[in-house]
């Protein structure tokens, strides 16, 4: 618990740190996973639990950061696992994959920009929810007011944050930004994700 909090106070540039927010924080804020014993595993088959779980509808957003000192493009991906978490402080929430590779620049950053899509952009989702392309090619965007992070043209909202937080939640991190600037462009509806489908709310 005291690294953890160590690496935190580093990260967000404590007068007690000798590292600046610009540094980033650390991408991976516990040990590598270590191996699960039989015994300790719950008696879920992975197939089941995607199944169940896709029955709850969430909407869809894509994070994304800039570019860190020594890379030539912004980082961004597709992310459903996103919500509000506190008024005051103004905090939101995303989970990403401790496998990611686009995690770690946006921890190097140590800020970034949600952009929540919605009904007719479902394309630019599955745009960003590729591996290894250049995510960025065609994509209108401008930089977030605060934190420089790419705020996508055209999405009915986004949220420019601070990384606050990063905790461990089984083969996922739980990421916590702290609010710098928001804004709303629209009343477009949101685009929704259901059962591995895009859809709509329907009036």
């Amino acid at each position: 618990m005291a690294a953890t909090v160590v690496r935190y106070l580093r990260s967000a540039g404590h007068p007690g740190s000798a590292t600046s927010p610009a540094a980033g924080v650390d991408a991976h804020p516990r040990p590598e996973l270590r191996a699960v014993a039989d015994d300790e595993r719950a008696p879920i088959d992975p197939t089941e639990f995607r199944s169940v779980m896709g029955n709850f509808a969430s909407g869809v957003t894509i994070i994304t950061a800039p570019a860190a000192e020594g890379e030539d493009t912004p980082a961004g991906f597709a992310c459903q696992s996103f919500a509000s978490l506190s008024l005051d402080p103004p905090l939101v929430t995303f989970m990403v994959a401790r496998t990611s590779t686009t995690w770690p620049r946006i921890a190097r950053a140590g800020v970034f920009c949600v952009n929540i899509l919605g009904a007719e952009q479902g394309l630019l989702c599955r745009a960003f929810a590729v591996s290894g392309a250049d995510k960025f090619a065609g994509v209108v965007h401008r930089p977030a007011p605060v934190t420089g992070s790419p705020q996508l043209a055209a999405v009915p909202a986004w949220i420019d944050c601070r990384i606050h937080a990063v905790h461990t939640g089984g083969d996922h991190l739980i990421v916590v930004g702290r609010v710098e600037a928001m804004g709303a462009a629209g009343e477009d509806g949101p685009l929704l994700f259901h059962k591995g489908k895009f859809g709509r709310l329907s009036q």
